[in-house]
């Protein structure tokens, strides 16, 4: 005597006949129980609940540019969002309900979100993304939580939802099969002889048979927009509340990645110029819409527009990781607290008030001829001096001016002794320098430290070669 499960009803559809998981045999004696191999093909086992997908279908389409928007927001649902250009997105959203009300206000802030992009979207829900997607392609605001409804909900639909080629849908049609439900009762190895086995995948997938793997959407690690005016704007004060808006998207987009821009261009759109670029230079990755507004209102005064502004348009190319930074228990200065964030803050005002290249910093450089030990640089992120410092190795002993000449100037001497509005007087030792032979800009020196009649500190050097001349090169603070 043996014990075996009932037979599928009728109408329940194509799912692939699976092997008892163990079968009780009566023998004569006591019963035994004896394991069937398991068949390749049973359903995979689905998470406590199930999934539960939302399908986003654009009637008519969409450009690449718009759905990877829409895809962006979505996100805030979850992170689970998988494009289906050109007019529609999935995402999975069971783990989401709670936080918006259930399906029905996840529903309505969805439909908010497409909205905010000038969409009109057809939204469906169903275990499986491809069933979601079949219905939101057929006009239908399906909204089934479980697998067990499934088949009968998708039964209805036309097979134009699944998008399988036109010669396969024209052979399904003159055997009289038009809709999901007629495909799902044809025997499973007939379909797949005639018509192929990834339309029988394909089936599995929309019923939950087989879980289908699908690609999850990657934001660009760069930002754009643009914003058209309603009219021509000349005035600052207005251009810059146009802006404010550019910003804050800008802000959650860098924030929702824990972003960062160290550079930013803005462009003003002519009518019959060509566009006005606005770049700004920051010392440390900022994401705060405030604090780029004020700073970009230090550079637009700086910007000569040559007529009125049509449109805006906003550019972070290069994105960075923000990282959290402690702050020192002391104040800067005080028992050896570090510096603040006061004076990137400084920098970045400067940058944007005088120009990118009105503010630089210095990175030491291998060598010990004066005019090749330093170059300019970037100004320096927050402990960038440090490390700089210690990629460079300790500095000189010797005492080095912070304003170096850019090139020595001659000084005239009396009695042997340089002059500069008067006698100068020599408070240092030598330091001789003698480098270059290699590249030939060879220079043979010995520098001294003075005191000018007004007691300013200047570092001057004389040649060792003839004819010995004395020459400014530097002076201290």
């Amino acid at each position: 005597m043996g014990i075996r499960p009932r037979p599928s009803p009728p109408g329940s559809a194509v799912p692939p006949a699976t092997a008892p998981a163990a079968e009780v045999v009566v023998r004569g004696g006591a019963p035994r129980l004896r394991l069937a191999p398991r068949s390749a093909r049973t359903a995979p086992q689905a998470e406590p609940g199930g999934e539960l997908w939302a399908a986003v279908h654009l009637p008519g389409g969409a450009s690449p540019e718009t759905l990877a928007a829409l895809a962006s927001r979505a996100q805030r649902f979850t992170p689970r969002v998988s494009l289906e250009p050109p007019d529609g997105l999935v995402l999975e959203v069971r783990g989401s309900l709670h936080l918006f009300a259930g399906l029905t206000g996840l529903r309505r802030e969805l439909a908010a979100t497409c909205r905010d992009l000038a969409l009109t979207p057809v939204l469906a829900f169903a275990p499986t993304p491809l069933a979601a997607l079949v219905a939101a392609r057929s006009g239908v605001t399906l909204a089934v939580r479980e697998r067990a409804a499934l088949t009968g909900a998708l039964a209805p639909l036309p097979l134009t939802g699944l998008r399988w080629e036109p010669e396969v849908l024209e052979r399904l049609k003159r055997a009289g099969v038009r809709t999901i439900g007629a495909v799902l009762r044809l025997p499973r190895a007939g379909f797949a002889r005639r018509f192929g086995a990834a339309q029988l995948a394909r089936l599995d997938a929309l019923t939950g048979q087989r879980r289908e793997l699908r690609t999850t959407f990657k934001p660009a690690e760069r930002f754009r927009e643009r914003r058209e005016l309603n009219s021509e704007l000349e005035d600052r004060a207005w251009l810059l509340a146009a802006l404010e808006p550019l910003l804050k998207e800008l802000e959650a987009f860098l924030r929702a990645r824990e972003y960062g821009v160290m550079r930013l261009e803005w462009r003003l759109l002519h009518r019959h110029a060509p566009p006005s670029r606005c770049v700004l230079e920051l010392a440390t990755p900022a994401a705060g819409a405030g604090r780029l507004a004020q700073l970009f209102g230090e550079r637009l005064e700086s910007c000569q527009l040559p007529e009125g502004v049509r449109a805006l348009e906003l550019r972070a190319d290069t994105l960075f990781r923000r990282a959290p930074q402690a702050h020192a228990l002391w104040q800067p200065g005080e028992h050896g607290g570090g510096a603040g964030q006061e004076s990137f803050g400084l920098i970045e005002r400067l940058r944007a008030r005088l120009g990118a290249d009105a503010v630089h910093g210095l990175t030491l450089l291998e060598g010990h001829r004066p005019e090749r030990s330093f170059a300019r640089s970037a100004p320096p992120a927050p402990q960038g001096a440090r490390a700089a410092a210690a990629a460079a190795g300790a500095p000189p002993a010797a005492a080095r001016p912070l304003w170096l000449l850019p090139a020595p100037r001659p000084l005239s001497v009396r009695d042997g002794l340089p002059r500069r509005r008067g006698t100068l007087t020599l408070v240092s030792e030598a330091e001789r320098i003698e480098s270059g032979w290699w590249d030939g800009a060879e220079i043979e020196r010995d520098y001294y430290v003075a005191l000018d009649a007004h007691g300013v500190r200047l570092w001057l050097f004389r040649e060792r070669s003839a004819p010995h001349g004395w020459f400014l090169h530097g002076i201290f603070g």
